[in-house]
């Protein structure tokens, strides 16, 4: 039986990985830590324990009370956010990081935690962006991945900790609201879209990024957990991806369903500037070949589903058929 930590459970990914977790591996038991409490998590049968994952001796003392051997870390301060607050990101990105690799290094745990898109940077070539380039990111949440990046490498070459990990892009989903991230947009839209009609887009047109549906985040990073060691070259950022959109491409896909559907632009100059950095689409070949990665959600079908399970979240019609 498993016995799995997940941090930062009450964030947009942690809120549906806990359920999913309980999920794939029936029997488990999945303990959900986070400084605020995830109602999701505990409906789904999860035990809950407050952590601040700054606090090394509180994240040594649960991992052992616990007998943990699985550590899913999620817990971050994310791109937006972390402009506004560089030194508290730095304390939560990478101190707590640090603690949880020392904690895996002392019990023997399996460390999977998230790398972004973000730990690139303009002078990495962005369309495809390559799975080992240069990575100059201009961002605090940046440097913290790509800091984050090489620990996970030195404490596997060093201690060989089974770190491992990969470079999500902007994720979609009909869960969590959105937390600070620059691709929020692409959640944010769906609520206006179902609520409103009419979305006003923080991002220029044209601004392509790399996206994927919750789903297949969820199973990227369970099945990177379940793949062979002995089959991972790439340990710690493998890029992932599944669609690259824009703010009018991802409307385009919505009017299909919602044809009075508007799209309006006003700017944000921060989160355009970090948007700008960012690669356009990813070249995932590494994590195809090594560990068998392939999304299951496109355009067509992350809108639809999308659509109808946050409409029925918002207590709203369905526009899909």
């Amino acid at each position: 039986m498993k016995r799995i930590l997940v941090t930062g459970a009450a964030g947009q990914i942690g809120t549906e990985l806990v359920p999913a977790l309980l999920d794939r591996y029936s029997g488990s038991r999945v303990i959900a830590t986070d400084i605020k409490e995830p109602t999701e998590a505990l409906a789904a049968g999860a035990r809950f324990e407050a952590l601040d994952c700054t606090d090394a001796g509180s994240c040594r003392r649960l991992i052992e009370e616990q007998g943990i051997d699985t550590v899913y870390h999620l817990a971050a301060v994310l791109s937006a956010t972390a402009e506004g607050m560089p030194q508290k990101a730095w304390s939560v990105n990478m101190d707590g990081l640090f603690h949880m690799l020392e904690a895996c290094r002392e019990f023997g745990c399996t460390l999977f935690t998230p790398s972004s898109i973000a730990a690139f940077g303009p002078g990495t070539p962005a369309d495809p962006t390559p799975q080992d380039t240069l990575q100059r990111p201009n961002t605090m949440y940046g440097v913290t991945k790509v800091a984050g990046e090489l620990l996970c490498d030195y404490y596997h070459a060093r201690y060989d900790v089974d770190a491992r990990g990969v470079r999500y892009p902007g994720l979609i989903s009909y869960m969590a609201p959105p937390g600070g991230g620059t691709t929020d947009y692409a959640v944010e839209i769906f609520h206006a879209a179902l609520m409103a009609g009419r979305y006003t887009s923080y991002l220029e047109p044209g601004t392509q990024l790399d996206m994927m549906y919750m789903p297949d985040a969820l199973r990227a990073a369970m099945e990177l957990m379940d793949a062979p060691a002995d089959a991972l070259k790439h340990r710690n950022a493998f890029n992932v991806t599944a669609m690259q959109l824009s703010p009018e491409r991802l409307a385009d896909a919505i009017r299909a369903h919602i044809p009075q559907f508007t799209l309006d632009f006003d700017v944000d100059p921060v989160r355009q500037r970090i948007a700008e950095s960012w690669p356009r689409r990813l070249d995932d070949t590494a994590a195809r070949e090594e560990w068998g990665w392939a999304p299951e959600y496109d355009l067509r079908t992350m809108v639809e589903d999308m659509l109808v399970r946050l409409a029925e979240r918002l207590g709203v019609t369905s526009p899909v058929a």
